[in-house]
């Protein structure tokens, strides 16, 4: 599910459902704060890297770790991704097979990210890392680096580079913790611990989180972009039904449309909504009607049911970090 809207107003704005709602999230914050300072973590033996975030949106994490992985595996490196919050079967740890899992079993963008670097699934930092590592001395394939997606805020695990991710668009909301806002911990208590801030949007969506953010940041600061991934398909003037279960489907859209796409119709889902076979049937009979190709993002496309999607074209996105040196620089100072 998307989080509510109310959690995005401007800083300027908060709102009197956030006001009604401050003092539990100074509790929640005060309580961020106790479970930050439990005591040193467990330090594995690779260098660890976490893209994380502050707040409980959608804000471009899992992009930001693949787009990392090919960034070392162009330096040279052999990484492999963590994706904290989804288990194996009964919790435990769990390498991702992409010919054998299913987005049910493992999680839609880490089965997406199984099919570039070696991926793991696990419920908590600490947990993968320890298995991960104890996997490559079993003789599973070497890799020489962790990223891990999500557990900013877990203390049991030693980050040797942390990467704040916040989406340019929506920034951190209001300013306020949960439940009066989005955010998981105070911002400035965040960002102390950031290596990078890492913010990801177009350029009137950066300068606009420049201007309601940027005197808070003190460390380095890199930006990105979405862009379509070149397939070699031609979508201008072509009728689409589209359709997308992410955290802002109005930007698929919008990136159609850029496209030079006749979207005849746009289905927003609820975020990681399953796609059944009668939602499916019903957006199939539609697009028939109105002679459109159905078409969906790569995520959503990895929950469609196997006899589907043939039915289905994909408009894959990648992020583009665009000024590399912060990046290079802090990587350089982990040995990578």
């Amino acid at each position: 599910m998307r989080p509510p809207a109310f959690w995005f107003t401007p800083p300027s704005a908060p709102g009197l459902r956030a006001r009604l709602l401050s003092p539990l999230g100074r509790l929640y914050a005060r309580a961020a704060t106790r479970r930050r300072t439990r005591g040193e973590g467990w330090r594995a033996p690779l260098p660890v890297i976490c893209a994380g975030d502050l707040t409980a949106g959608d804000s471009g994490r899992m992009q930001a770790v693949q787009a990392l992985a090919l960034h070392l595996q162009a330096r040279g490196r052999s990484p492999a991704i963590l994706s904290c919050g989804h288990g194996g079967k009964g919790g435990a740890p769990l390498r991702i097979d992409p010919l054998h899992h299913t987005a049910a079993d493992v999680g839609d963008e880490a089965l997406l990210a199984a099919a570039f670097t070696p991926t793991w699934v696990a419920r908590t930092p600490a947990s993968g890392a320890r298995a991960m590592t104890a996997a490559t001395d079993t003789g599973a394939p070497a890799f020489d680096c962790i990223l891990i997606e999500g557990g900013a805020q877990d203390p049991c695990l030693v980050m040797d580079l942390t990467l704040i991710v916040v989406d340019a668009a929506t920034g951190f909301g209001n300013g306020r913790c949960i439940p009066a806002g989005p955010l998981c911990e105070p911002v400035e208590q965040g960002l102390s611990r950031a290596d990078l801030i890492l913010s990801i949007g177009p350029t009137a969506a950066q300068q606009a989180f420049d201007m309601a953010w940027g005197d808070l940041i003190r460390t380095a600061w890199i930006r990105g972009s979405m862009e379509p991934l070149q397939t070699g398909m031609d979508w201008h003037g072509a009728r689409v039904l589209a359709f997308a279960g992410i955290g802002q489907p109005e930007r698929f859209f919008a990136t159609l449309r850029q496209l030079g796409a006749d979207l005849v119709r746009a289905e927003a889902l609820d975020d990681h909504q399953p796609l059944t076979k009668a939602l499916m049937t019903r957006l199939d009979r539609e697009a028939r009607i109105l002679g459109a190709q159905l078409v969906t993002t790569e995520r959503d496309a990895v929950r469609l049911p196997p006899w589907f999607r043939p039915q289905v074209l994909t408009l894959p996105v990648r992020l583009r970090i665009e000024n590399t040196g912060p990046l290079d620089a802090a990587l350089e100072r982990i040995g990578l």
